[in-house]
């Protein structure tokens, strides 16, 4: 098992978000965390990655208690959070953004020449500053940041998410590519059946608890499950 939570309860100010929200990932394993909007998912994953820290319950990584670290010391562990923002460097180059974002170790598997290879279009790019951009170029390197970082599961939040039909599969096909090498993922989409083409198992929250827990064919095969668990 890569990451565990474990009955966790997290809080903004005195507001309970999360209710005893238990969740597993194993190694190489795409997740999707789905739900309607305020069901706790974007909690769930800033509570993983330290942004909340949840007032009781676990979050262990490779059998690492994450609960009471500081953010950039759960980056450190393999840890890599994709926000709906993005996040990249607006006034440096793409190759710059890579640079900046690079982290080798000693299995090092991603180098910028893979994110080439990986992102044609970043190649071509590569001279151009991040808020020149399109939509779908910045969600590119925003994962390809997060992948030269060698990092062991990336946490996905909305990544296809005010982007055009053709870009969402492109991106798609990517992610399920980056998995195969053996990189867990954790998706959350309001898209759910694209992140349900990605991702093998699922879990969906409603009002801050995990109202589901299955495989993704449970819910892309059952219509009536995705009315009442989804609202669609």
């Amino acid at each position: 098992m890569l990451l565990k939570l474990d009955s966790i309860n997290s809080y903004y100010g005195k507001s309970h978000i999360l209710y005893d929200v238990s969740i597993q990932v194993d190694r190489g394993e795409s997740v999707a965390l789905l739900g309607r909007n305020g069901a706790g998912k974007t909690t769930t994953m800033n509570s993983i990655i330290g942004l909340v820290t949840p007032k009781s319950g676990s979050i262990q990584f490779n059998g690492k208690e994450l609960v009471g670290l500081k953010p950039d010391q759960i980056v450190r562990q393999g840890i890599s959070l994709v926000p709906d923002t993005r996040r990249i460097f607006p006034n440096l180059t793409v190759l710059e953004n890579l640079k900046i974002s690079e982290r080798k170790t000693a299995d090092s598997n991603w180098t910028i020449a893979n994110m080439w290879e990986l992102f044609p279009e970043l190649h071509r790019l590569r001279a151009s500053r991040g808020r020149e951009l399109s939509g779908g170029e910045q969600q590119m390197l925003a994962v390809a940041r997060s992948l030269v970082g060698n990092h062991k599961i990336l946490l996905l939040d909305e990544p296809f998410e005010g982007l055009a039909p053709i870009i969402v599969k492109r991106i798609a096909k990517t992610l399920i590519e980056i998995q195969k090498t053996g990189i867990s993922l954790i998706i959350v989409e309001q898209n759910f059946r694209m992140a349900l083409e990605i991702a093998t198992r699922c879990y969906v929250m409603n009002l801050g608890r995990i109202a589901f827990e299955g495989p993704s064919n449970a819910i892309t095969e059952n219509p009536g499950l995705q009315k009442k668990l989804l609202a669609v």
